[in-house]
């Protein structure tokens, strides 16, 4: 019997909605794409020359540690190919559980496209946070600002300095209407570093539900303490590589090797939910799964099996066995409610 890939997929999703915080009021989805390398001559094989290497090109989908999305796919597309379609079933999934809940679509510049900003942009309560590749207009643009900043970086006696500008811009075709912008003007010992973002978030930030603001909406908070989290997503995307080995994809077919990925999924989300349950306040309540795994989970234990029963007798030696009797008493705690 061959698994539904709609209905596994589905199940996914759903599993990682339900381990969302009930009280929050926004949500930060990051959406990122990663290379899998290919073991020898598999079904999608192409290679990719951004890596240098055939490669797989899965997309994922994470909002905080919670995986809502692993899609594998070959690597002769664009990164955002597929991002829409996910985002229509996740923002759907968690409407069904937060009907009220806004929602923040964050990516880089690979994702900054004209179907998914529109698509943010008629929804209600969904705005977008997305890196935007620089150009010579976007430049132009900034050209003040960054002026402003090299003649800052010479008074300072090259230290670095970084100022912000809000702008306005559309580009010549593939866009329907011009969009906010930040752009970063930085000047460091090694030049000019221009950055941009583009954005629908209001200027005065969001709202929270008792007026206070939710999300400011100044250009060097938004890129420093918003825009730059992204980075986070890609040490989740680590993890369920290193230490899920999410990219043992090495069968022959895509369809086995989709499935592969969902199960590095699955694994992630169960260790991810001991860590936020089970290890909160502890030493290890940011530690890596691989840290997990080896320091809390690879016990010596003695099995022993009689008619009735198996025991397990765990070494009395065990550095963390008061930390792993205090998890396992907080996980039965959440089983039981």
């Amino acid at each position: 019997m061959h698994p539904d890939p709609a209905a596994v997929s589905a199940a996914f999703l759903k599993t990682g909605v339900r381990c969302l915080p009930r009280e929050a009021e926004l949500l930060v989805l990051d959406f990122d794409a990663t290379d899998d390398p290919l073991h020898g001559r598999q079904e999608g094989r192409f290679f990719h020359g951004y890596y240098d290497a055939c490669c797989y090109l899965p997309l994922f989908c994470f909002c905080g540690d919670v995986p809502l999305w692993a899609q594998l796919r070959t690597a002769d597309r664009d990164a955002s190919e597929g991002t829409l379609e996910a985002l229509e079933q996740i923002v759907a999934a968690i409407r069904a559980r937060f009907p009220k809940v806004k929602i923040l679509v964050r990516a880089d510049s690979g994702f900054a496209r004209e179907a998914i900003m529109a698509w943010c942009e008629a929804q209600e309560g969904v705005y977008y946070l997305i890196g935007l590749a620089r150009n010579p207009r976007l430049e132009a643009l900034l050209g003040p600002a960054l002026a402003a900043a090299r003649a800052q970086h010479c008074l300072c006696g090259g230290a670095s300095v970084r100022t912000f500008a809000e702008l306005t811009y559309s580009t010549q075709e593939s866009w329907s209407r011009q969009r906010r912008v930040l752009g970063k003007a930085e000047v460091s010992a090694q030049g000019d570093n221009p950055r941009f973002v583009v954005t629908n978030l209001p200027v005065d930030g969001l709202r929270a539900a008792d007026r206070s603001v939710l999300l400011a909406g100044g250009g060097r908070w938004l890129y420093e303490e918003v825009y730059c989290q992204r980075g986070q997503a890609e040490n989740c995307i680590k993890q369920m590589t290193l230490d899920m080995q999410c990219d043992r994809t090495s069968t022959h077919g895509m369809s086995s090797n989709q499935m592969r990925l969902w199960l590095s999924g699955f694994a992630y989300m169960s260790l991810e939910r001991l860590r936020a349950w089970g290890l909160a306040g502890s030493a290890m309540a940011r530690a890596t799964l691989g840290t997990l795994r080896l320091r809390l989970l690879k016990v010596a234990a003695q099995v022993r099996v009689s008619v009735r029963r198996v025991h397990v007798a765990l070494c009395s030696a065990f550095p963390l066995q008061e930390l792993f009797a205090r998890c396992q008493q907080r996980l039965a705690a959440v089983e039981s409610s």
